[in-house]
């Protein structure tokens, strides 16, 4: 009689890899790559791009520049490249600036430029904090008590200026 050999008699099972060990050290290894990668910061540089037209060029405008120097006794007015004196402000006691006749004169220079909103201030003395604070709260904003003024938005409707010369950078500061 034939025999069945004794190895076909056993059923073979078939192991199947256990691969939870082999995630568990992907997801740990995919963990430490982003932990140590740096991350790039891009920055744009903006820059404008000569157009191409059969138009007449626009009439370039003579910038403002409009700087404030504070002295000891005044605050002088400049405007221009280089800065020609306008107006110089003078205090009214030996603690106060005329800052009233300071925003009047922004105001009316505001009209003549009123696409304009950066000013430099220069304080060529040492100034306390609080009087600085007092200087640029009144060159920025326009009160409820100045003449309304109104510029012409890129659709041609005319809108409310909200402000005096809100964007005010330091030419200089001295400890």
């Amino acid at each position: 009689m034939y025999r069945i050999p004794s190895r076909r008699k056993k059923l073979h099972r078939v192991e199947k890899p256990n691969l939870i060990p082999i995630l568990d050290a992907v997801f740990i290894f995919i963990f430490f790559l982003l932990m140590s990668a740096s991350f790039i910061k891009i920055f744009e540089i903006s820059s404008n791009i000569p157009l191409i037209s059969d138009k007449e060029p626009p009439k370039k405008e003579k910038p403002l520049a409009l700087t404030l120097k504070i002295t000891d006794n005044a605050i002088n007015i400049y405007t221009g490249v280089p800065g020609v004196l306008r107006k110089q402000v003078r205090k009214t006691s030996p603690d106060e600036y005329n800052l009233e006749e300071l925003r009047g004169f922004l105001i009316n220079l505001k009209k003549k430029y009123i696409k304009k909103n950066t000013l430099i201030l220069e304080p060529m003395i040492d100034i306390s904090y609080e009087r600085l604070i007092q200087i640029m709260d009144s060159v920025r904003m326009l009160q409820r008590t100045d003449p309304v003024l109104y510029r012409k938005n890129k659709n041609g409707i005319d809108e409310k200026v909200e402000d005096l010369f809100s964007n005010i950078i330091f030419g200089n500061i001295q400890s």
